[in-house]
Order: C-alpha cells, then structure tokens, then sequence
C-alpha cells in the first residue's frame, strides 16, 4: 500500500519541490517580480535593472526556467521572458507578505 501511495503522491510532492527550489534564493525572487513587471524582458535587461552580473542573472533565471516558473521566448538573436502560469501564482504569494 505504502508504494502506491508514494507513486500517488511522488508527482506532486516533486513538482512542489521543484517550484520552491526555484524561489528558495534571493536573486530569483529578485527576478520573479522584475519579469512580472516588465513582461517580454531580456536578460541584459534584468542583470542592468538588477545591477547584476550578467552570468549570475543568466544562472538563476535558468533555475527558474527549469522551475516552470518563467518561459522564455526567442525573437531573432534576443531572448525574452515571462511569468508562467505557476510564476504567476508564486506572485501572488509573495504578495502576502
């Protein structure tokens, strides 16, 4: 019995885990609310609002494209970025503190 419930629950408790790793450091929250502001931003454009170095805006945003957090697009030789639906959500609870 203990099995199926952990396949039951292993999906979720994952997909739970793997969202709160993606907000679980300053920088990316830091991006989280920068990209819900400014839609369609670029990442040279999130290290200069930030006042970060680019690599270090490159890896954490990357953390939070592997999160489900943030999708990204590419127009032409530029990369955008967006909230996801599951980033949107994240919003919403860093709100209520």
């Amino acid at each position: 019995m203990l099995i199926c419930y952990n396949n039951f629950m292993g999906k979720s408790s994952r997909k739970y885990e793997r969202i709160f790793k993606g907000v679980a450091n300053h920088h990316r929250i830091d991006i989280l609310r920068l990209v819900n502001k400014s839609p369609e931003i670029t990442l040279q454009a999130i290290a200069h609002k930030l006042k970060c170095n680019f690599k270090t805006v490159s890896e954490h945003t990357k953390k939070l494209v592997t999160a489900g957090l943030v999708d990204k697009r590419y127009k032409g030789r530029s990369v955008t970025h967006n909230l996801s639906p599951y980033g949107k959500k994240i919003i919403k609870i860093l709100r209520l503190f």
